[in-house]
């Protein structure tokens, strides 16, 4: 049987500070599922708000960051900009029916190249 990957860790730009002053960057993120994407659009926070949607179908698919017990919007809600750019381009890369592929460039000789990255779960 074929093995699918459905989680895919990520490292965001500034990391998310708790109210303790800890920085959490390291993280994993699961596909979304159809509930994910309709189900928010049910909560009032959206429907009074319609940009709050982004908000809670991350806090959804955020299953893991850093040390903390939970992840829900206000976690997201207290995130830098820079992060939550990152983790809307982050799903629609894993979301997306494209093959997941990352551009990057070597810090040492500057030279750009295309990777895809490890999926959580495979070697």
């Amino acid at each position: 049987m074929e093995s699918f990957a459905t989680e895919f860790e990520f490292l965001l730009p500034k990391g998310y500070v708790d109210a303790a002053g800890t920085v959490h960057r390291h993280g994993t993120m699961r596909l979304a599922t159809a509930a994910d994407e309709i189900l928010p659009q049910k909560d009032p926070r959206v429907q009074g708000n319609p940009a709050y949607l982004v908000l809670i179908l991350l806090a959804r698919v955020v299953v893991r960051l850093g040390d903390l017990d939970a992840i829900n919007p206000k976690v997201i809600e207290g995130m830098f900009a820079a992060d939550l750019a990152y983790l809307q381009d982050f799903y629609n890369r894993i979301n997306s029916t494209e093959s997941l592929q990352v551009r990057v460039e070597c810090p040492s000789c500057r030279h750009a190249f295309t990777v895809e990255p490890e999926r959580v779960g495979e070697s």
